[in-house]
């Protein structure tokens, strides 16, 4: 039997399930003259690459956005009671 290859790319995804080692995946978030986006070091697909500013840019706006719902909940749970009558 045939071994399965570890990495690759399927239908243009790329994929990674060798075992990652600390260096691998420290130099995978940080790649200075890649682009926004580049390949896990483990598992499926890509993720943000820190070196690009616009990387900083997204995670600004999600965090600034899960900041405003969660603040949203806070604010609808300190609204007063309503009060309900019933015939």
């Amino acid at each position: 039997m045939a071994d399965k290859p570890k990495s690759g790319e399927l239908l243009g995804v790329p994929y990674n399930f060798e075992r990652p080692s600390m260096s691998r995946l420290l130099s995978a978030y940080w790649q200075p003259d890649d682009g926004m986006l580049v390949e896990k070091p483990f598992g499926i697909g890509y993720t943000l690459n820190l070196a690009s500013w616009r990387s900083w840019v997204v995670l600004a706006v999600a965090g600034g956005l899960l900041w405003n719902e969660q603040s949203s909940d806070e604010r609808d749970a300190e609204d007063e009671p309503v009060e309900v009558i019933v015939d």
